[in-house]
């Protein structure tokens, strides 16, 4: 995932979010998704080129994804839903009363990891075509009766086993086929986590960090909001390492008078290289949950969990 915006003319540690400039939607293709206002974007040769509003009553947008036929699976708090881009319903599961969904996996073409909080808390993954559930497994929670704060994201790694971020646990731990926890670490607050090409694995915390941590646990890098000094950060998401190294971050904000910035682009020097801040019409983007570059291939059910593909 990616999205470049408008290089900084100016030195980041002195910065004013006053005078930052709006972005440069035409440096990358992009499917867009905001928690709070329930929509999601797609923009292309920087203009917005379809929208979905969710207009349900109840939920937030927590995870969202386009697949490579172009349908968008999303995570709404309180349930799965597939649509087409021309906005046809697919499939869709509801979260039982007193549970909640906030994220979750496609594994080829017909299914999808998720996690339902509730008690007890649940990882699934079922047939989203037939209903039919293959996996299931009981996960430990702090507070079993605090259902939103338990879950926010679950990540699916190249060899097969899925990083979930016990938010009110405070640590990420790394699960196999099997349901056996292979590795975890202390975070607090961890809202997400992804497991990096060196091994390595990158996790944000609800508004406090973006830490990449080696096998040991040892911090090897991190970014916090003292890195960049005038810019507003409301609470970090999803954070995504880059091809080139970079670091993206998304900035959960509301508009405010409208400095606030959506998301960034941070080199290993934690120097800003790209900003994205859209918020007037008619590009206003809205709040920034989840970003995914649509430049290349969109492939992001090519994944596995153990055994199932």
């Amino acid at each position: 995932m990616l999205i470049v915006l408008a290089m900084m003319a100016f030195c980041p540690a002195v910065a004013q979010t006053s005078s930052l400039p709006h972005s440069d939607l035409a440096a990358h293709d992009f499917f867009y998704a905001g928690e709070g206002n329930k929509v999601m974007s797609i923009v292309k040769g920087g203009k917005i080129v379809w929208t979905y509003n969710d207009t349900t009553k109840r939920g937030e947008i927590s995870d969202a994804i386009m697949l490579s036929n172009g349908n968008i699976l999303f995570a709404h708090q309180f349930g799965i839903t597939e649509f087409t881009q021309d906005k046809k319903m697919g499939s869709n599961y509801d979260a039982p009363p007193g549970t909640e969904i906030h994220t979750a996996e496609p594994i080829g073409k017909n299914k999808v990891l998720y996690i339902q909080n509730g008690n007890p808390a649940k990882m699934f993954v079922v047939d989203i075509r037939s209903g039919q559930k293959i996996f299931e497994m009981t996960l430990q929670v702090n507070n079993p009766l605090s259902t939103h704060g338990q879950f926010r994201h679950v990540s699916l790694t190249a060899a097969g086993t899925a990083l979930v971020a016990h938010m009110d646990m405070n640590k990420v731990c790394e699960y196999d086929g099997a349901g056996k926890i292979v590795w975890s670490v202390d975070v607090p607050s961890p809202w997400d986590a992804e497991r990096l090409n060196n091994g390595n694995t990158l996790i944000s915390s609800n508004g406090k960090f973006v830490r990449e941590v080696n096998t040991k646990g040892e911090t090897v890098w991190e970014f916090t909001p003292a890195d960049l000094p005038g810019y507003k950060f409301s609470g970090f998401q999803r954070a995504t390492r880059l091809a080139n190294g970079n670091t993206l971050i998304n900035n959960w904000a509301s508009k405010g008078d409208g400095t606030e910035v959506q998301a960034i682009e941070v080199g290993p020097d934690k120097k800003l290289v790209w900003v994205l801040r859209s918020w007037a019409a008619p590009e206003d983007l809205g709040r920034s949950t989840n970003i995914q570059l649509l430049d290349g291939p969109v492939r992001p059910e090519q994944v596995h969990f153990g055994n199932i593909k």
